[in-house]
């Protein structure tokens, strides 16, 4: 039956995925929010069928933690599950991203238009440099900078392997930063087919002050998302067990 639930679901997602760029083909003369707001239904459409064929249910704890205006959101990586569904959570998210996306057909026309953050993951201090170029332009316009602190998708129980690109942000934006632990691999494991019923549960931390140096930076946020996350994952184990 999970089988099943997982073919199902992941034939609506893309679906839904085609509907929303063909039909939304308009948005790409609208204003720019206009053009996120439309992504972010997109996104909550997909999280509203995930609990309505798999049972798969999202909770979001913390939320009041989120400030208003710009700030560094440092998430987890676990599942595709958080690349779409912490869209809805901020009010103008800009999310860094792999460059390769921006070469899907359709999909990857709306990046510019979304105003995202597009990296070249093997261009080392190159990609940094316009990284942090794009976030300030997008800080600027108080927007929220959405970053996977590990560049990839790790299994729930993976040690932590953070790369220097939170960090470079962190130090050169002069903003707060948004910690997020969550436990998204154990319900939509990375690499899989299936999706599991059971609660992905999204936790928004206390805000990192900005002005730290980058190793008190990193030693806190990495302090601060890890703990977290583990908990997470036994939490969600204890409904999904391996």
């Amino acid at each position: 039956m999970i089988w099943l639930r997982s073919l199902i679901y992941n034939i609506v997602f893309y679906v839904n995925l085609v509907l929303f760029l063909v039909l939304g083909s308009p948005f790409y003369l609208t204003p720019r929010k206009w053009s996120v707001r439309a992504l972010q239904a997109w996104a909550s459409t997909s999280v509203w069928w995930l609990r309505i064929i798999c049972g798969t249910r999202m909770e979001v704890r913390g939320a009041e933690n989120i400030p208003q205006g710009a700030v560094l959101v440092a998430a987890k990586h676990q599942s595709t599950w958080e690349t779409f569904a912490l869209l809805p959570l901020f009010d103008d998210p800009a999310m860094v991203l792999k460059r390769e996306l921006v070469f899907i057909p359709l999909f990857g026309w709306f990046i510019p238009k979304f105003r995202m953050i597009p990296i070249e993951r093997s261009s080392g201090a190159a990609t940094l440099k316009k990284m942090v170029a794009r976030a300030k332009e997008a800080a600027a316009m108080g927007r929220q900078i959405v970053i996977f602190p590990e560049g990839t998708r790790r299994p729930p129980e993976a040690s932590p392997d953070y790369k220097p690109g939170a960090a470079a942000l962190y130090l050169q934006l002069g903003l707060a930063c948004l910690p997020i632990a969550l436990n998204s691999g154990v319900f939509w494991p990375r690499r899989k087919f299936l999706r599991y019923p059971g609660t992905i549960v999204v936790e928004i931390l206390p805000v990192i002050e900005a002005g730290l140096k980058r190793r008190e930076f990193s030693q806190r946020l990495e302090a601060a998302i890890e703990p977290a996350t583990a908990r997470l994952v036994r939490e969600g184990r204890s409904e999904h067990p391996v």
